[in-house]
């Protein structure tokens, strides 16, 4: 029977819901995890590296595409659970076109400014490999976005399943693509950006093609107008996620930079790996969120509290299990993952291994955060979101990437990410506590 976000929820409904969104995050991660270990298996360490450094980058210039996608969702399902569906769709179509429009506009300066921004950020011996990614990935920057947008409307949509299978066919373009560009033709960089870049596109055309077409989902792209208050409510209530991306993509850069001074190219390898799996890992919360998300935003918009309170608990409890089970997971795989992306290098692979033990710690606590921010966002309260975004990245993760190295060199930037989440966990809960009596979900 077909789950519709106006349905009540027990733990089974919800789990069901929102499993296409888990998996399709976790598949968008895993992906981009494959084009890495071809990167470093087929072309080298050097490659590898230049990727990882570049690669908060392009997530910087890409990452508006949550914003539109979460924060337009969440304005969407309210219109819905309010009862205007006319309403709902012609502020949808504002939203994708605002979207796509913005991703051209990025992708031009970025294609700009690449060069100097690279420099500014000392990628020395790294510079050229850097470019020769970088620009190709640019060219996808709107369908990048186009795609991370509709993952959150797909789920409004009441069609999450064909979200997956959009992430699938995209994802699957990109493996395969990889596989031939770099292994068969020995296209090095070149390969792997163009597999990127070429599966984006796909993950962003097929949506499109999907909502301008008649469909059996609740929205379709058709025409609207030209609403300032709309758009500003969807940057409002999006602003966690765009916020948080932007804050992460400059704290990895700060990390870069630090592991630079504190252990060089070998470093970058390193923080590379960890990166990939935290992706798949932070996926796992981030499609969870996505998921609940408009059910939340439904429900609120409809005042129903009984529904909005069941939603509430049992998130939580979904939370705190998943958070058990992958620091468990990941402390089991810290070896076999080191050795499936650095096993040919004795001394990286030692480096990535001790920081893959210290970093795991993380995933006790990211996932409340995370949800905490999406939660705000369904509730369309962008300021509570945005903060929680804002001062888990640019004020414990800096502060911690700042002071830690300083006491214990390299472990103490893998140490960094761990103490960083557990104050930004505890400050979630502070937020969750204080304003329980306005929307009434405890």
């Amino acid at each position: 029977m077909k789950i519709r976000i106006s349905d009540s929820f027990n733990l089974k409904k919800t789990l069901e819901f929102t499993l296409p969104s888990i998996v399709m995050c976790v598949f968008t991660s895993i992906y981009g995890v494959v084009d890495g270990f071809f990167v470093s298996n087929v072309v080298g360490k050097t490659a590898f590296s230049a990727v990882n450094f570049i690669m908060p980058v392009l997530m910087l210039m890409g990452c508006l595409g949550f914003m539109f996608g979460t924060g337009g969702s969440a304005l969407v399902s309210k219109t819905m659970g309010e009862g205007d569906y006319e309403k709902a769709n012609g502020y949808f179509s504002l939203i994708v076109y605002a979207n796509i429009i913005l991703g051209v506009i990025i992708a031009v300066l970025g294609f700009i400014f690449l060069e100097p921004i690279a420099k500014l950020l000392r990628a020395g011996d790294l510079l050229e490999d850097c470019l020769i990614y970088g620009r190709i990935i640019i060219l996808a920057v709107p369908f990048y976005m186009t795609q991370y947008a509709f993952q959150a409307f797909f789920v409004t949509a009441n069609k999450p399943g064909l979200g997956l299978t959009v992430t699938v066919i995209s994802g699957v373009t990109n493996m395969v693509l990889d596989a031939l560009f770099m292994a068969v033709f020995k296209w090095g960089l070149i390969g792997a950006a163009s597999a990127t870049a070429i599966s984006q596109f796909v993950g962003g055309i097929i949506p499109l093609v999907y909502f301008f077409s008649k469909n059996n989902s609740l929205l379709r792209l058709g025409r609207t107008k030209f609403e300032t208050k709309v758009l500003l409510k969807t940057c409002g209530n999006g602003s966690s996620e765009v916020m948080t991306n932007i804050s992460m993509s400059l704290v990895n850069i700060l990390y870069n930079v630090q592991l630079m001074k504190f252990a060089g190219n070998d470093g970058v390898a390193a923080y590379g790996v960890l990166m990939y799996v935290n992706m798949i890992f932070l996926s796992v919360y981030l499609g969870y969120s996505t998921g609940i998300a408009p059910v939340i935003g439904y429900n609120y918009g409809a005042k129903n509290e009984k529904e909005l309170k069941g939603l509430f608990k049992r998130s939580l409890l979904i939370i705190c299990v998943s958070a058990v089970f992958m620091f468990g997971l990941a402390e089991l795989l810290a070896t076999p993952l080191s050795k499936l992306f650095v096993g040919y290098d004795k001394e990286l692979m030692a480096l990535t291994k001790r920081g893959f033990f210290i970093f795991s710690f993380a995933f006790l606590f990211n996932g409340f955060s995370i949800f905490g921010s999406a939660f705000f966002t369904a509730l369309s309260d962008g300021l509570v979101s945005a903060l929680i975004s804002f001062l888990r990245f640019a004020f414990f993760q800096t502060v911690c990437i700042l002071i830690f190295p300083i006491l214990l060199k390299t472990d103490g930037i893998w140490l960094s990410v761990a103490v960083a989440e557990f104050s930004a966990a505890i400050m979630t809960a502070g937020f969750l506590i204080a304003k329980r009596k306005k929307y009434n979900y405890i």
